[in-house]
């Protein structure tokens, strides 16, 4: 299939898809500071610049998007322009992600790994939910944290089996 734009206009749009800031961290850090959570954002000094750190609790939250972290639920699907360009790209990203979470355990930072798909489009009810499994999770002993679905069960096997 051949692109409907020209390739400055999707270099354009492709160039405005922000990785910082995106709705579903908004989501998600606002509540959990109206929860009473306190945390920092981006660190840069630990692998991967988590989306949210609570030093507290000497956790990470990672708030992965669905495309560019190759999560094979509703809102993933493989371009059809320049396969092998993307399928490298995201098989990188996938490769990247699975070193940071290893690395971010080695030195004992508990990970949460939450999806785009997860919060999308999520009620208010099911958001409450996911926030209240983090809260928990915040305040317990467990390493890792995955809000499971039945689309997402080997994710979450491979990051309870990191490290």
């Amino acid at each position: 299939m051949v692109d409907v734009v020209d390739s400055k206009t999707r270099s354009r749009m492709m160039s405005g898809i922000r990785g910082k800031n995106t709705k579903p961290e908004v989501l998600i850090r606002k509540a959990l500071h109206a929860g009473g959570f306190r945390f920092r954002l981006h660190r840069k000094d630990l692998p991967g610049s988590p989306d949210i750190v609570l030093p507290k609790y000497r956790a990470v939250i990672l708030i992965n998007g669905c495309f560019w972290h190759g999560h094979q639920c509703r809102l993933f699907k493989w371009p059809k322009t320049r396969p092998e360009f993307w399928r490298n790209k995201i098989e990188g990203n996938i490769r990247r992600d699975q070193q940071k979470l290893s690395e971010l355990k080695r030195l004992g930072w508990r990970v949460c790994l939450l999806w785009e798909c997860e919060i999308k489009g999520a009620n208010e009810e099911h958001l409450d939910r996911v926030i209240e499994s983090i809260s928990k999770w915040l305040k317990g002993e467990e390493s890792s944290l995955f809000i499971p679905d039945s689309r997402t069960q080997a994710i979450s096997d491979q990051l309870t089996n990191i490290g």
